[in-house]
């Protein structure tokens, strides 16, 4: 029995990975061919694409292989619904070293599989190379069933500001992990398989939301790409900024009490919470919770404050953060 990649090789790895992957009704023509043929009934296709690099997004001795399957789905079809679409179809590059264990490759084939079928989209195609560090790049596709496009750029002065879904249990998780202490296993989990809220970016398009993203880098730092784009300006509450029970705890086994805790929520990232602007008099359902307004904004104003204030960390930036 082959026990790494490399003995195994790289069509019979293709042939044993694409096999454990279900066809969706999206699915006209999945993997084996030069190309997949993905269904479009709207006629217009959502696509994004995310890389995860071994060292840089994740690391093997703090994720097992199928969290890091899980985690490559979800931060990308986390995009896709962001735009308020349905998620459809993925492809996957994959490049590792050859002495990878089998073991790994079809542990993280089940954590994308398992992901696939929580957020509703299936594994259409791929590629797989050999390289010195393990890499899998992925390409995310969407439908947007007949509605308009969320963009960044159609907040408006007076719209409310809301997210759902979890904000700073992955950047606390992270913290966790670094420090080597042991902390509430929502954080831990929320950074080894985020749990993005699917099925909220849809209803939000149809609920009127202006401008909706994923919150990927930090809300702050998030929150400014919707101010640049609509030419706003955004001021968050930090009374409407509650933490969760596990952050807060999180936070105790760190330190630096509630102002900690509000700056893991305003500059963490990776939970990959939805953030959204919407018209003042929506009526939300109560898993969104408005933090904040969108105010007028000259070109020199047009950014995120946390009670009038910029706050002192925004969120990650891959060029100047290691």
């Amino acid at each position: 029995m082959q026990k790494t990649i490399g003995g195994l090789g790289e069509f019979a790895l293709i042939r044993r990975v694409t096999s454990q992957f279900p066809r969706t009704d999206d699915v006209i023509l999945g993997p084996g061919d030069d190309a997949a043929i993905v269904a479009s009934p709207d006629g217009r296709t959502v696509a994004t694409t995310d890389l995860l690099v071994e060292g840089r997004h994740f690391r093997r001795e703090w994720s097992s292989a199928r969290d890091v399957g899980h985690r490559a789905v979800a931060q990308n079809f986390a995009d896709v619904v962001a735009m308020g679409a349905r998620p459809t179809g993925l492809l996957i590059g994959f490049a590792a070293p050859a002495d990878l264990p089998l073991a790994w490759a079809e542990e993280f084939t089940l954590g994308v599989r398992d992901e696939c079928a929580i957020a509703g989209g299936a594994v259409v195609g791929g590629d797989m190379a050999g390289s010195d560090t393990l890499t899998i790049a992925v390409t995310a596709l969407g439908d947007l069933q007949g509605r308009a496009p969320v963009r960044r750029d159609g907040a408006r002065p007076g719209d409310v500001v809301a997210y759902t879904g979890h904000l700073g249990l992955s950047a606390a998780g992270l913290a966790l992990l670094t420090e080597g202490v042991d902390g509430p296993a929502a954080c831990l989990d929320e950074h080894r398989r985020p749990s993005p809220p699917y099925a909220s970016g849809p209803e939000a398009a149809r609920l009127g939301a202006t401008a909706m993203l994923d919150v990927s880098d930090g809300l702050a730092q998030d929150l400014g790409h919707v101010c640049r784009g609509s030419e706003v300006g955004i001021d968050l509450d930090p009374a409407l900024l509650a933490p969760e029970p596990a952050l807060t705890e999180a936070v105790r086994i760190l330190g630096g009490g509630a102002p900690r805790a509000l700056a893991l929520m305003v500059s963490g990232g990776e939970d990959h919470a939805l953030a959204a602007t919407f018209p003042a008099d929506t009526v939300l359902p109560d898993h969104w919770h408005r933090i904040g307004v969108v105010r007028a904004a000259d070109p020199d104003d047009r950014y995120v404050t946390v009670a009038g204030k910029a706050p002192e960390q925004t969120g990650w930036d891959h060029f100047r953060q290691g």
